[in-house]
């Protein structure tokens, strides 16, 4: 049995500067109809960097829905046309940390909000750290946090870190360190 939906209709409900709120009427796998709100997000990258002396390098800023702090890996979304999400990744870690990387490797995907997102979030392992330039939006302000790599991973673990990308970010990244 398929458990696909059809879109009958759709339409806008909010577009936004990053969000585009959607209205969907769709088709249930019974027949029935049904409607789905749900956001259209371009994507983004998050990377776990791990600098020479085997810390994880992370920023910790404020989150406004939430209203708290949080520690995170340097993550951000798809901003220009033909990005790949290696790109995405390699411009975030610069803006952010002022780190650029020479060593790459692809952990996979996830979508964080599946219940009301299109957001995809690719996320990368990135060794091999050098110093470039910080850069960053003239709104974001984060302070860089280094971590030994087993702490950040505990931490991921016990649920002290509560930041869902990071969280699996970290724990793929030890995962792919373990099988190597």
């Amino acid at each position: 049995m398929s458990l696909t939906e059809e879109t009958i209709s759709s339409e806008p409900v909010y577009d936004g500067t990053l969000l585009h709120v959607r209205r969907d009427e769709v088709r249930l796998p019974d027949g029935a109809t049904s409607v789905r709100e749900w956001i259209k997000h371009p994507g983004a990258s998050a990377v776990v960097a791990i600098d020479g002396e085997g810390r994880v390098v992370l920023v910790r800023q404020f989150r406004y829905p939430p209203r708290r702090e949080f520690l995170e890996v340097p993550a951000g979304k798809f901003d220009r046309d033909g990005e790949s999400p290696l790109d995405v990744a390699q411009r975030e870690l610069e803006e952010e940390t002022g780190l650029t990387a020479a060593a790459w490797t692809a952990l996979g995907r996830t979508f964080p909000g599946i219940g009301y997102s299109s957001e995809t979030i690719h996320l990368f392992l990135a060794e091999s750290l050098s110093e470039g330039e910080r850069g960053g939006d003239d709104d974001e302000f984060l302070e860089v946090v280094r971590l030994p790599f087993d702490e950040a991973v505990r931490r991921a673990e016990s649920g002290e870190i509560l930041d869902a990308k990071t969280s699996l970010a970290l724990l793929l990244a030890a995962a792919r360190r373990r099988d190597t």
